[in-house]
């Protein structure tokens, strides 16, 4: 399978449930009254080099569960390299969400700075960043999900062992993505890529923009990427696509999409990425908005 590019870069939850505050270590609350919504059948169609092999062997098949692999959106990562990591840095606030949506949305951004640290050899930080990805693994319901792969990640850490990092945090992606179809929370699932996906775009952006050059520049035009999650957005539960911090994002994603589109006989600019790193940094910003 070619590289990919970094750009950018989840029912039966009830679906009030996502909009209200659970204790973070409890299972999802069961429904009431609630209809698990019927999946739509002009779901976006995921771009073909950021499935990941791994799910379709796990005999999921590509379903209204199959989001984006964050590994995937990382995997050209060592072509934009020198990472400008405390231009990008992004600390989670230390007050824990009250909302299933924040929970998935932020782990998304979590597993996504896992595969941050690990390219840059920050191994120091693997171990509190495993144990937050626990946390909020056990706030969605998915905590042993999340652990399986959280503990031998401090393992490898010890040891130096990038690809096996990597091989867990993508494993990680997976394995939650696995387990939302046992609860049917396809909506979770979404969220999760969601955030890795926005996290990669404003690393990859700032990277081209620190040090740019038409050719990598290239790597983060992916309008069908920014096509895709836009409409992943808007088929989003209505209690979750209509906040407004959502409904903003997806006017910005809207627009980056005719932003990335490069003209026969074209090459892209600074002022381009420069424009694209801002929308970026937005984006980030509205998506870590808490309820």
């Amino acid at each position: 399978m070619k590289p990919i590019v970094i750009l950018i870069a989840g029912g039966c939850l009830t679906w009030s449930s996502l909009a209200l505050a659970e204790d973070p270590g409890s299972s999802p609350a069961p429904a009431e009254n609630a209809a698990k919504p019927a999946a739509k059948a002009d779901k976006p169609e995921v771009p073909a080099d950021l499935i990941d092999e791994a799910h379709v062997r796990e005999e999921l098949a590509i379903n209204e569960f199959t989001a984006p692999s964050i590994a995937k959106l990382f995997e050209t990562l060592q072509f934009l390299m020198p990472i400008p990591l405390a231009d990008v840095e992004r600390k989670m606030p230390e007050k824990k969400p009250m909302d299933r949506v924040n929970w998935a949305v932020e782990l998304g951004f979590l597993i996504a700075d896992g595969f941050l640290v690990v390219q840059a050899g920050q191994m120091d930080k693997v171990e509190n960043l495993a144990a937050t990805m626990t946390d909020y693994g056990k706030a969605l319901g998915i905590g042993d999900r999340v652990n399986r792969h959280a503990a031998p990640m401090r393992e490898h850490a010890k040891k130096g062992e990038v690809e096996q990092l990597k091989t867990e945090l993508s494993a990680m992606q997976d394995d939650v993505q696995f387990e939302l179809v046992r609860l049917k929370d396809a909506d979770l699932a979404h969220l999760i890529s969601l955030g890795g996906w926005i996290r990669a775009l404003e690393v990859a952006t700032a990277a081209v923009e620190k040090q740019f050059s038409a050719e990598r520049a290239t790597k983060v035009m992916r309008e069908d990427i920014a096509d895709y999650y836009t409409e992943s957005v808007a088929g989003l539960h209505p209690s979750i696509s209509e906040r407004a911090n959502f409904l903003e994002m997806r006017d910005i994603l809207s627009g980056l999409r005719s932003e990335m589109v490069i003209n026969k006989g074209e090459e892209p600019t600074k002022q381009q990425i420069t424009e694209i790193s801002g929308k970026a940094a937005e984006l980030a910003e509205l998506s870590l908005q808490r309820r």
